[in-house]
């Protein structure tokens, strides 16, 4: 009877932690997907930023030290970049992408010149594909974040060395008002 009871307890613990433990791989996966997703714009826009900076060099010359900037960060190896450094070298990308297109307002043949009207515009595209991603990929995470950091689950994360991932978070350029001025 009481061996019964005691081989009853174990297969529950065993069942409890087979689903747990695939629950981490299945959410873990999910991560990387959503991370591969967002990763896939990031690099587009990786590509873009010579372009636009070799457009923006003609008009604005006296801009040397945004532009190289600029120029030095998108030289740094993307893919041999950890994910966490993608995030962190994105982050910066987007406050200076920020200063490339306020520099496009300062010049008006710039904002005028077609070549920098399509980068400008695929930029917008690219964007916008990020925000989207970003949304999916922070949201995955935080499913994920919750299962290693609540009970019980978090006694299985720990266990098989699942810990929380970091969530792409916006600059501190984005979190700021747009100024409008008519």
């Amino acid at each position: 009877m009481w061996l019964c009871i005691i081989v009853a307890i174990v297969v529950i613990i065993l069942i409890v932690l087979f689903v747990t433990y695939n629950s981490f791989v299945k959410l873990n996966n999910k991560v990387k997907e959503a991370f591969s997703t967002m990763d896939v714009y990031l690099k587009k826009r990786w590509d873009l930023i010579p372009n636009i900076v070799e457009t923006v060099e003609g008009y604005a010359k006296h801009e040397k030290e945004t532009l190289k900037e600029i120029l030095d960060l998108r030289n740094s190896a993307y893919d041999k970049m950890s994910d966490d450094e993608k995030i962190k070298t994105n982050e910066t990308l987007s406050k200076d992408i920020t200063k490339i297109m306020v520099l496009s307002e300062a010049y008006p043949d710039l904002k005028a010149n077609e070549n920098f009207k399509d980068l400008s515009n695929q930029l917008t595209k690219v964007e916008d594909d990020i925000a989207n991603s970003r949304k999916y990929y922070n949201g995955t995470v935080r499913i994920y974040n919750n299962k290693v950091e609540m009970f019980p689950s978090n006694i299985i994360a720990k266990i098989f060395g699942y810990k929380s991932k970091n969530m792409f978070k916006a600059s501190e350029a984005e979190r700021e008002n747009v100024k409008v001025k008519l």
